[in-house]
């Protein structure tokens, strides 16, 4: 288990861009198409995003923005984004790999859980990716050849809070809405402030990195 944290690994232990890059299989991920391995590792990312919805950037933050105000309980849990993920095939496989018992991702850190769940209610989670550790999660963009400094609308920024860039130091996700050209990012995120979705506006030099989803709209369009 990794040292626990915001939105990593978390509570378990207590509740026990190139448009053709081709698709990496990380050793840890079950044969899965979201996570890369089986069958769709040998589609370039750009051949997986042809056969989903044509969602884009703004149809991903337009989501996002509908669910500003939603609130976990006074035990850190009980929101809809953890309850979806721990019914999914996912939630067994990270278990798998991170420790724990399914019952502890019900009041686990839920940023990435509410960016993997918008993923899944748009039908992109092949490009959007889906996990309950951020650092993981930042991986499977890295390995997909869809990770970048660069902020811009709709990716998955990653952060952690001393301005580290090193994926492992990762704490926090959400998504950029937009860069604000000041040195700072409009953004929307699960389980801040008071544990809620809210839009929030952060320096830069907080973000880690950026994971790009190949959104099939934007892909069709630039086709």
């Amino acid at each position: 288990m990794h040292v626990l944290n915001t939105c990593v690994r978390a509570a378990l232990v207590s509740g026990a861009l190139a448009s053709a890059v081709l698709v990496a299989a990380p050793a840890a991920h079950a044969d899965n198409p979201a996570t890369g391995k089986g069958p769709a590792a040998a589609q370039s990312m750009a051949e997986i995003a042809s056969t989903l919805p044509k969602v884009s950037a703004v149809d991903v933050l337009s989501l996002a923005k509908s669910q500003v105000g939603i609130r976990e309980n006074a035990y850190g849990g009980g929101t809809k984004f953890q309850q979806w993920y721990m019914s999914t095939p996912r939630a067994q496989e990270t278990l798998a790999r991170d420790g724990g018992t399914l019952k502890g991702y019900l009041n686990a850190p839920w940023c990435d859980m509410f960016v993997s769940w918008v993923g899944h209610e748009l039908g992109i989670g092949p490009v959007m990716g889906s996990d309950a550790y951020t650092v993981e999660h930042a991986n499977w963009f890295a390995d997909h050849g869809r990770w970048g400094r660069t902020p811009k609308p709709g990716a998955v920024v990653f952060f952690n809070w001393n301005g580290s860039k090193d994926i492992g130091d990762i704490v926090h996700v959400g998504f950029v809405v937009k860069d604000n050209g000041d040195g700072t990012i409009r953004t929307i995120e699960g389980n801040t402030g008071n544990g809620a979705v809210e839009v929030r506006t952060r320096p830069t030099w907080q973000a880690v990195g950026y994971g790009y989803p190949m959104y099939p709209g934007e892909a069709a369009a630039s086709a």
